[in-house]
């Protein structure tokens, strides 16, 4: 499960899509699938969280790693290489930007 603390020394990931109302559910099916069949059982992986706004029109993403490293070598696997092809087909267009938790409130 992710832990949202500046304390927590570990690397933050997230990702935004861009995608269509059309297209939205079958993106959480194909980001549902990434994470339940391949990305949760990556070494290193700590947790992650999927996001969809009213409009349908985007998702975001927040995943968490114990090492930058960890998430790097996740996405340059083979099978994740096939998944982001699968998925980029599904969106207008997705980034993933790596973070550090600096502060948290309430």
């Amino acid at each position: 499960m992710p832990n949202i603390d500046p304390a927590t020394k570990c690397q933050t990931v997230i990702t935004t899509f861009e995608c269509s109302p059309g297209t939205c559910a079958d993106l959480l099916d194909a980001l549902n699938s990434a994470y339940d069949d391949f990305i949760s059982k990556q070494p290193g992986f700590i947790g992650a969280g999927l996001h969809v706004n009213d409009a349908q029109c985007r998702i975001a993403n927040y995943s968490q790693w114990e090492k930058r490293e960890d998430f790097q070598a996740m996405l340059r696997s083979d099978e994740m290489r096939r998944r982001n092809r699968e998925i980029s087909d599904l969106c207008s267009r997705f980034e993933p930007v790596m973070y550090e938790v600096s502060a948290v409130f309430g």
